[in-house]
């Protein structure tokens, strides 16, 4: 026969080290991009946009027309905030979403208008961008047409 009091011990002892390994086991909580919560955003992503409003003057824009990261969608909208100068532009800009929201987020660009080569670097933002930081290469396409191509992630305190 089991002594009562051992077998509370061992039906205790059972107890808690089925909780500790089905809490280790248990499956993390994923958010709605399929990442578990907690875990940083990140990634690579390429986009295309359409510079034919572009003429090199403050407050011109891009459009962007496809983009692998869903959160800068078609129709998304880039401003550059300075005019180029000669064959270079050497910039901040908004990126900006469709719709209803303040979505935008925030960076600089350097540019060479003569080759169309440069680099993007995005910090920050609101809405869905607000902790938002990309790296990306600027290459032309052909015509109006410019792709980015970098890595970003959402992460707070960068």
């Amino acid at each position: 026969m089991v002594h009562p009091k051992r077998f509370i011990i061992a039906t205790v002892v059972s107890s808690i080290v089925l909780t500790a390994c089905s809490d280790s086991t248990a499956p993390s909580q994923l958010t709605s991009d399929g990442l578990s919560s907690g875990s940083p955003r990140n990634g690579t992503f390429q986009v295309e946009k359409e510079c034919s409003a572009y003429t090199g003057r403050a407050g011109d824009i891009c459009t962007i027309t496809s983009s692998t990261l869903r959160d800068i969608e078609p129709g998304s909208t880039v401003t550059y905030a300075s005019d180029a100068v000669g064959a270079s532009l050497n910039t901040d800009v908004r990126l900006d979403l469709p719709g209803p929201g303040n979505n935008a987020a925030f960076g600089h660009c350097a540019i060479n208008l003569g080759t169309g080569l440069g680099t993007c670097v995005f910090s920050g933002g609101t809405g869905k961008f607000t902790w938002f930081h990309a790296q990306v290469a600027v290459t032309p396409l052909g015509g109006p047409d410019f792709a980015w191509n970098g890595n970003y992630r959402f992460s707070p305190g960068d």
